[in-house]
């Protein structure tokens, strides 16, 4: 591998700790604007939410994508045979959907703060920690 691999993968995992960072963050911002029944909290949550997944989380996406497709194309002879790797993107491709999920019920959420239950958006919420914790081991365990 180049010398720079290692700069390329700690902007890798910089942009992704960034991107699981809002990915938590923003469904429980959901969880909050379901409870609220206030004009002033509906909007204030419509705010946050829109500069979080605008300004942090879709930025942050964009940038694990790209430093992980460097990585995988810079050291595609060593990667193409780790199945570790195959399921990994997989789990990253589901993730990004999850992503899109998210924007697409904060759009919803502006017009109905009520849309889905605050039971609904705490297990929603959960979703991305069962890709983080399998993307984890598979990367340091690389168990096929």
């Amino acid at each position: 591998m180049p010398d720079y691999f290692n700069w390329i993968k700690a902007a890798h995992i910089i942009s992704m700790v960034c991107w699981f960072a809002a990915i938590f963050y923003l469904p429980r911002l959901f969880v909050y604007h379901a409870m609220s029944d206030d004009s002033v909290s509906h909007e204030r949550f419509i705010i946050m939410e829109r500069k979080l997944y605008r300004g942090i989380m879709t930025p942050s996406m964009i940038a694990t994508w790209v430093f992980g497709l460097w990585m995988l194309i810079i050291g595609w002879e060593v990667y193409k045979t780790q199945g570790w790797l195959h399921v990994k993107l997989l789990l990253v491709i589901l993730l990004s959907g999850y992503h899109g999920a998210c924007g697409f019920y904060r759009k919803k959420l502006m017009d109905n703060p009520h849309y889905k239950t605050h039971k609904f958006w705490r297990w929603f919420n959960e979703v991305p920690v069962f890709a983080l914790v399998i993307i984890v081991i598979l990367v340091v365990v690389k168990p096929f």
